[in-house]
């Protein structure tokens, strides 16, 4: 069995643990797009046997997220879970965190969070800092396409709207905006609604996935998820292709969704003519 199931991942939850869920109830491996926090919940795209291999052509797409970033202390982890290292902060104005917004959108660099996934040495970040090793991540380029406040409350609480490209910190943004603006602040709630195609009024809570029966009618077919261009070829001319045999078929250079006649097999490339299947998903 192969697709997508769009989950709505709820606070408190690890996403390996709903992918474990979705796992036991398919019964074939299973892996997700774009890790949330445990604090964080929203949209956790997970993908069922091997439309996992479509992940690559899905990671730079575009993701949306409402944030809490709340102004006057920070956290170890830059988040509400971890221990606070300093507090007391100034808060800002609302027209203050305005007039910075804007130097935080386009391409900017971000370090990440010393409390992420992110190797250093072999060693995942968040090991060696819970652990208290001393240790620095390099810095990276990212890209965010919109952020605006969308509203304020008590205690220093700013919401905001986060447009942005594959591999952004939220927890870094919110860090990096208070640093600008001489203070420091933490990011206290966040919700992932859009991930490339997937989007939170269409996903679904682990709960909803009782039973083989209830996920399968939840289940996205693998090529919806993708929006190249479609190529059809017979089967005999596939399983060629699939077992090396290369011949000018004429197609176009870039990438496609191939298809035996009418089952979807996969991302193909077009070079010169010559069709090679990149992502085998049959």
């Amino acid at each position: 069995m192969v697709g997508f199931i769009n989950v709505n991942k709820p606070s408190g939850m690890s996403s390996a643990f709903a992918v474990g869920k979705i796992k036991k109830i398919f019964g074939c491996p299973c892996g997700h797009m774009g890790t949330l926090d445990p604090m964080a919940s929203g949209v956790l795209p997970v993908g069922i046997g091997k439309a996992s291999r479509l992940f690559p052509y899905l990671l730079d797409k575009t993701k949306t997220y409402v944030a809490e970033f709340t102004f006057g202390f920070e956290t170890d982890t830059l988040d509400g879970t971890g221990r606070v290292l300093r507090e007391n902060g100034s808060v800002p104005s609302e027209s203050e965190i305005k007039s910075v917004l804007s130097s935080f959108t386009g391409e900017i660099e971000q370090i990440p969070p010393k409390y992420s996934a992110k190797c250093v040495d072999g060693k995942r970040g968040y090991e060696l800092a819970r652990k208290g090793v001393e240790f620095d991540l390099k810095g990276k380029t990212v890209t965010v396409h919109r952020l605006e406040m969308i509203g304020y409350g008590d205690n220093g609480a700013f919401t905001f709207k986060i447009e942005c490209g594959g591999g952004t910190y939220i927890r870094s943004l919110c860090r990096d905006i208070a640093y600008s603006l001489n203070t420091f602040a933490t990011m206290t709630n966040l919700t992932r609604t859009r991930s490339g195609v997937f989007t939170l009024d269409s996903a679904v809570t682990p709960d909803a996935l009782s039973d083989i029966e209830s996920a399968k009618d939840l289940l996205i077919p693998a090529d919806e998820v993708v929006d190249f261009e479609k190529i059809r070829l017979s089967k005999d001319r596939a399983e060629k292709i699939l077992n090396g045999v290369f011949e000018n078929i004429g197609v176009g250079d870039g990438l496609f969704r191939v298809y035996a006649e009418d089952e979807f097999w996969g991302i193909g490339e077009g070079k010169d003519g010559v069709l090679r299947i990149r992502s085998y998903v049959r």
